[in-house]
């Protein structure tokens, strides 16, 4: 009985990932625009949350008065942060392009990206996001984000808009 008990309880506890989640770097890679994306409404955190390594970070890049600042934040800090903003507003990220390198069990995969409010209308915003990658058991997880947003002055190089 305290063995079906304990069971049920790391069953709720547990990160809702889907299986095939984590199967390659491309589907973690596109958990992770799934989980950010979508109508005005609350996010499946517990799907986001169980697509990072223990202790991974998300890192964007911030520009203040001509001053490029990296920002560090938990896993938590990022569901907290962008979560107030993805119950307010929709929010659709999605990968226009992507470079990819590969060594054992590390990946690099360097994903542009555009932001929109609505579905097929012009971004508002598009960047780069660096992901590092590390393969746990036979899944891949995601260890940091770390991305910055295009700007005037500095436009996407075009090597970066194609490749997909």
């Amino acid at each position: 009985m305290r063995l079906s008990v304990l069971l049920a309880a790391v069953t709720v506890l547990a990160p809702a990932a889907r299986p095939a989640d984590g199967d390659s770097i491309d589907s973690l890679v596109k958990a992770v625009y799934d989980t950010i994306s979508g109508p005005a409404g609350p996010r499946d955190w517990d799907r986001f949350r169980a697509l990072f390594a223990e202790g991974a970070r998300l890192v964007p890049v911030r520009v203040t008065e001509g001053r490029a600042t990296p920002a560090a934040m938990t896993v938590e800090d990022y569901a907290k942060r962008a979560g107030g903003s993805f119950e307010k507003s929709a929010f659709y990220e999605s990968e226009v392009s992507r470079r990819v390198e590969t060594f054992g069990n590390i990946a690099h995969v360097f994903s542009t990206y555009e932001s929109r409010h609505v579905l097929g209308e012009k971004p508002f915003a598009r960047g780069i996001n660096s992901f590092q990658l590390a393969k746990s058991g036979t899944e891949w997880k995601v260890v940091t984000i770390l991305w910055d947003s295009e700007r005037e002055g500095m436009p996407i190089p075009e090597k970066y808009l194609s490749g997909k």
